[in-house]
């Protein structure tokens, strides 16, 4: 068995009074993360986790920003699609890892449902996907409520 180890980081701008999707789940905040997509930092990062572990790139060499098709697209979407990707090299996700950094809200009770939105999504079982969360103890932009942080790391299999 031929194993493929990856890591991804995403970064976004918050803003106040739009949608905030994080992990394919819509958080109940009065802020939200900027982007051409719906800004979606967890699966982003998981992306590029995935994409990376295989030497295909990183998510805007597929995505890219300036295609208007993937204007406000649903990360899951983008999710789905870097699996395929992965696939047709011939991998398999033996397990997701990931960190979010955010100071606000508190995504704890967010959780469960962010795992099965990514597990569902990608057709693994939810025990193969952890997500963990941190402030930054108000430091940094994080800790400022300007931004969204997202670390993932993925596993790969070939058989």
């Amino acid at each position: 068995m031929q194993i493929r180890i990856g890591n991804g980081i995403d970064f976004h701008r918050l803003e106040e009074g739009i949608p905030f999707w994080l992990g394919g789940v819509k958080l109940d905040h009065h802020k939200g993360a900027v982007g051409h997509s719906d800004a979606d930092v967890l699966l982003h990062a998981i992306c590029d986790a995935m994409l990376g572990a295989c030497g295909l790139g990183d998510i805007g060499v597929h995505f890219p920003d300036t295609d208007m098709q993937y204007k406000g697209i649903d990360s899951k979407v983008l999710l789905r699609r870097s699996y395929n990707l992965v696939r047709e090299a011939g991998y398999w996700i033996g397990n997701i890892d990931t960190t979010l950094c955010l100071q606000e809200p508190k995504i704890k009770p967010y959780i469960p449902k962010m795992i099965e939105a990514i597990a569902s999504t990608l057709g693994i079982p939810r025990a193969d996907v952890s997500i963990k969360a941190t402030t930054t103890e108000k430091l940094g932009f994080v800790g400022r409520e300007e931004g969204v942080m997202a670390y993932a790391t993925v596993l790969l299999t070939k058989h």
